[in-house]
């Protein structure tokens, strides 16, 4: 027998079969589908051979798109509901201060990746094709230690595990991931090397057949193609540059590996590969109650190949796959969209309608029936050309010679063949009137808020849905910004509505005593996701309910809050032109910041002579333990000698000590008395009687 083998002996090999088996195993299926829902939402709706053929008949191909709209309300719904992410302490020495530095590192990464973006674009592509993704990873191009990257992967280009049984990706067995992309992308993904050695693959450079569409592109500018010469070659202005599918697959391989163990709390967690013997050292000498094992652990194998080439073949610095799914519905494996439900309502609405056209047009010229040589103005092939122009004259010999050709009644029921189509697609995209605003005049506002929260009943599972996908993207941030966001670092969070400010928190800060403040490398914490409406329509809605209870219930409602909940472009303005500042209010806060400004500098004074006799003290108590050792050989000071400057320099310690407390006491006496004349002051004028001004 000959040598055993082990799985990354031949990654081209295996990772081809595995792509065959993710390719057959219904990924293609989808993928026509998605293809086939990507063209109707752009309203290529009909067949190329019935458009040929209607074509040539004379008959019109109406599109009237009704899914555009349906897909713009529904991520409409999701613009005006984001979710805020915040973390809680779980265990394993987890504490609130971290937790909310761990909030504000979430929210610096969210700004900085333009996350809200991302989420509605995935969220789009799940609604038309059935599936989305977020593809999260560190990136080391604009920051060495490393940024999260959060960014969307187009849905036809993933491939998921087809054994797979669960939402969440960490219960599968690998995902991949399939593109098009040319050598010089694979000089700048994986090295000048690797694109040496694809350049010398001569034409036909795959041992494997692909099918006619392994060769689409996809999410592209341009249209798809089934041409092959087109794709596995481009003519650019030096030559000709070759073209290459490049399958990436992340999947689970058991072996041995290295665990972190909490003897504490009993937690285990593995140990990032990225990190190397210094900085292994350093966690565990700042953590004396972990340690660290061997154990059969799950780890991530990274396999990429591009034809016969192994391009990338080695351990994953991630926990997780990089891959994070959004599915609209997932009901035992099987995933499915909004748009592909609508498919056949919409055709039958576009042929309905077309059909209503054509028989309006041929209604509208029926015909003539003429006896031979009757015409004096024309003759019959020009009557038969310009008959149906309105205004015609037509000068006969014998009146009763011509006749109108009576045309068809218009079929009985098929202008309410649309109409029904057109409920369908309502009902099926569960989208009504009110949802869309168009409901009729008489309705109350009453009936039409009933039925909008009805409608939004009707969205929930596809919204609890996406906020499990927030779910699983906020744990995979958090478990990058754990294993990577170790060094210190300066978090900048910019304030997003009016009245906040942007807020700047040091996280891995190491202290002059060694320990580190905020480090969140520490303890397990919750992932809380919320539904946080757009601050827009939130405002909107906040302005429209105080309006409503001050004008109709007579509840006073200051002026302050309604002009802060309206939309007014210079509102904080108008805010502190309608409050100015108060004289003595400004003198008071001026006197309370030299007074805190004294109190520091007696602090730092002090804390400055607590060191000096520390210092006194410990050279004294030194210089008696030597005397002490050393008595006898050298004549030094006696024993006596030696006691009586360790009490005078208590005494000293003891007395700067005193009048440091005398001080305190007294700034904080004087300080408390102003503080009572300042709130007695306000008081006083707040009771004073004041002119209600005109309604």
């Amino acid at each position: 027998m000959g040598q055993e083998t082990t799985p990354f002996d031949d990654p081209v090999r295996d990772n081809w079969y595995r792509y065959q088996y993710m390719r057959d195993s219904l990924h293609q299926d989808f993928v026509d589908k998605a293809r086939r829902c990507e063209e109707y939402v752009a309203g290529l709706q009909w067949d190329p051979a019935d458009l040929q053929t209607l074509k040539q008949s004379g008959r019109p191909a109406m599109t009237i798109n009704k899914i555009l709209p349906a897909v713009d309300h529904l991520t409409g719904e999701q613009l005006f509901n984001r979710a805020d992410i915040a973390f809680r302490p779980a265990r394993g020495g987890a504490n609130a201060e971290v937790a909310d530095a761990l909030t504000k590192t979430h929210m610096n990464i969210a700004q900085s990746n333009r996350l809200s973006w991302v989420r509605t674009d995935v969220f789009a592509d799940g609604l038309v094709t059935g599936r989305g993704f977020f593809d999260v990873r560190i990136d080391i191009d604009s920051n060495f230690m490393g940024d999260i990257r959060v960014k969307k992967a187009p849905s036809e280009m993933v491939m998921l595990d087809p054994d797979a049984q669960e939402y969440d990706p960490a219960s599968w067995s690998d995902v991949g991931r399939s593109y098009w992309t040319g050598l010089n992308d694979m000089k700048m993904l994986y090295g000048p090397e690797i694109a040496k050695e694809l350049e010398q693959v001569p034409s036909g450079y795959s041992p494997y057949t692909f099918t006619d569409d392994d060769f689409v592109r996809d999410g592209t500018f341009s249209a798809p193609t089934g041409n092959n010469r087109t794709l596995t070659q481009a003519y650019l202005p030096y030559g000709v540059q070759k073209f290459f599918r490049v399958f990436e697959r992340q999947h689970f391989v058991v072996t041995n590996g290295r665990v972190f163990v909490d003897m504490t709390h009993g937690e285990i967690v593995p140990v990032p590969e990225t990190w190397d013997h210094n900085r292994l050292s350093d966690f565990l000498q700042n953590n004396r109650d972990v340690h660290v094992m061997q154990k059969q652990i799950k780890k991530i194998r990274w396999t990429a190949t591009a034809g016969p080439v192994t391009v990338h073949d080695a351990w994953s610095p991630y926990r997780y796959f990089t891959i994070v799914p959004f599915f609209p519905h997932y009901r035992n494996g099987r995933t499915h969209g909004v748009v592909e439900h609508l498919l056949s309502p919409q055709d039958i609405f576009n042929k309905s309608r077309s059909q209503e056209l054509h028989v309006v047009n041929t209604t509208a010229n029926s015909g003539y029936i003429v006896q031979d040589n009757n015409l004096v103005n024309m003759t019959e092939r020009q009557l038969e050309n310009v008959g149906a122009q309105t205004g015609l004259v037509i000068v006969v010999k014998d009146v009763s010679q011509i006749d109108k050709i009576k045309p068809n009644q218009v079929p009985t029921g098929l202008d309410r063949v649309s109409f029904k189509a057109e409920d369908d697609l309502k009902n099926i995209a569960q989208i009504s009137d009110s949802e869309t605003g168009f409901t009729r005049e008489d309705v109350s506002g009453r009936a039409i808020r009933a039925n909008q929260a009805a409608g939004s009943t009707s969205f929930a599972p596809l919204f609890d849905n996406l906020a499990r996908t927030d779910n699983l993207l906020a744990h995979r941030i958090l478990n990058l910004i754990q294993t990577f966001y170790t060094e210190p670092r300066l978090i900048h969070v910019i304030g997003t509505k009016p009245g906040q400010q942007d807020q700047s928190i040091v996280v891995n800060e190491v202290t002059t005593e060694g320990k580190i403040l905020n480090d969140l490398s520490l303890g397990e914490y919750e992932v809380i996701v919320t539904s946080e409406p757009d601050r827009d329509s939130f405002e909107e809605s906040q302005f429209d309910h105080a309006v409503e209870m001050r004008k109709d219930l007579g509840i006073e409602i200051p002026d302050e809050f309604i002009i802060r909940v309206s939309k007014l472009r210079d509102k904080e303005e108008l805010l502190q032109a309608m409050n100015p500042a108060d004289p003595e209010q400004e003198e008071f806060d001026k006197q309370l910041a030299n007074q805190t400004a004294v109190a520091e500098l007696e602090k730092l004074r002090a804390e400055g002579a607590d060191k000096k006799a520390d210092a006194l003290l410990k050279s004294v108590r030194a210089a008696s333990e030597k005397i002490n050792i050393d008595q006898g050989q050298s004549g030094g000071l006696s024993p006596e000698l030696a006691g009586e400057a360790k009490i005078k320099a208590f005494a000293t310690n003891q007395e700067h000590q005193n009048e440091r407390d005398m001080e305190n006491l007294k700034f904080m006496n004087q300080l408390s008395l102003m503080h009572e004349q300042h709130v007695l002051d306000k008081q006083l004028e707040q009771n004073k009687p004041k002119t209600s001004p005109a309604t």
